[in-house]
Parts: structure tokens; sequence; C-alpha cells
């Protein structure tokens, strides 16, 4: 099956024939041009001159570790890379996205997934290329980070500062796991960078000023790892 003129492009790197195998008519039936490599070198050449749209990445590779191409990959470039890997401990998983990977599958995997995930992830490359102006919303939730004021379904969502630094950084990476470590860094500092209790305490405030119809979905737990936005934000 041939993906539409104008379709994203897609890099899926695996050495396992098999994955590229499945993964080449499952992409474009989906709609995506699908670009394949099998090593690390293989996919940094691919990114440099075919400019895929976002990069599925295998992290045992036969030249190099995966983390090692995402390392260099956000050296000069933006886009979206989703992890799948059948490496499934916690501290491969946070390393991967603390390097900047924006989420991550694990193997075996269902192709709906990692449809979904990949969707997710391309359109929070496009809004973020987009930088829309004015109030960030997802359902009956407004965030105006001019005014920094917060409503739900009309009425003013009362948070402190850092509440509110933090529910905006999530909602600008909506859609993205941001790790433990990512957040705390960026909202109170390196010194806070493992304070996991400081944070849990915080989401938990967060979730609970936004009200039980949407507090506990909006913003979704990633265990061990971090959380992320599930809505869609415009």
């Amino acid at each position: 099956m041939t993906a539409p003129h104008g379709a994203p492009r897609v890099l899926a790197v695996d050495d396992e024939p098999q994955i590229l195998r499945f993964l080449r008519p499952s992409l474009a039936a989906g709609g995506y041009e699908v670009l394949t490599a099998a090593t690390g070198a293989d996919a940094l050449k691919a990114v440099a001159t075919e400019a895929p749209d976002a990069i599925l990445l295998d992290l045992g590779l036969p030249d190099m570790d995966g983390k090692d191409v995402i390392r260099r990959l956000r050296e000069w470039t933006t886009l979206p890379i989703i992890v799948v890997s059948a490496r499934d401990r916690e501290s491969e998983k946070i390393a991967a996205l603390d390097l900047g990977a924006d989420d991550y599958v694990d193997k075996p995997f269902g192709i709906g997934e990692l449809m979904a995930r990949l969707r997710a992830a391309l359109r929070h490359a496009s809004s973020r290329q987009a930088e829309p102006a004015g109030p960030m919303t997802a359902g009956p939730l407004v965030i105006d980070t001019e005014a920094r004021s917060v409503a739900l379904s009309g009425s003013s969502v009362r948070l402190t500062p850092k509440e509110f630094d933090l529910l905006v950084l999530l909602m600008r990476n909506a859609g993205r796991v941001m790790t433990h470590r990512q957040l705390l860094t960026a909202v109170w500092g390196p010194a806070h960078a493992d304070d996991l209790q400081y944070l849990r305490v915080f989401i938990g405030q967060l979730r609970d000023k936004l009200g039980a119809d949407i507090g506990p979905t909006l913003i979704r737990t990633e265990p061990g790892i971090g959380y992320r936005i599930v809505a869609d934000v415009t």
C-alpha cells in the first residue's frame, strides 16, 4: 500500500527485519510514508537527508545504543521520537525520555496503541511549531498564560504559582510523557530534581482543584516514570 502524496514521513529504526516488515504496511495503511533503517548510523543519516516527520526507534541497535541516537539527534532536531523497545526497565525508559524522547511503547505492542502514540506526538510537534497565541484549552479547561488564570466550565480555579507553572508545562507537552526529573527541574530547578514526593503532592493538589470530573483523567500517571496530559490541547 502506498501512502498519499504529502503524507507525514515516519522513519522506523529496528534491526529486526520482521518488525520492519510488520510496520511498513501498517504505517502505510495509516496514511504515512515509511522510511526504514536497521542501524543507528543509518538512522542518523536518514534523518539528515530524508527529513522524516517522526521516528520510531528501537534501543537495541547493532552499532550503538538507541539512547545515543536520541542524544545526537537532540543536538540539532526536535522531531518527535517514540521509543519502541523490548527493554522494559523503568531506568531505560526514564533515561530515553530525559534525553529527549517524546514517548515509549513496549514490545510486543499493538499497532492501534502505536498509531495513537504517533498521532499524539505529531500533534504535539505541530502545535509546538505553530506556537499559538492566546489561551490554551482542553475541553472545559481554559488556561490564560498571560493573565496566569485558569477557568473550568467558566468558573475560576485558584492555583498557586507553582501549581500553575506545573499545569502549563504539562499542557504545553500534551500527549508527551514528562518524567519526574523533567518536571521538577523545569518548575523548581535542578536542586529539586530528585524530590519525587514533592511533585506527587503538587500533582495531587492540581487534580483536586480541577475536580473529580477532569482532574484524575486529564493528568495521567505513568507509574515510576512521570505524567502526561491525555486531552487534546488547542
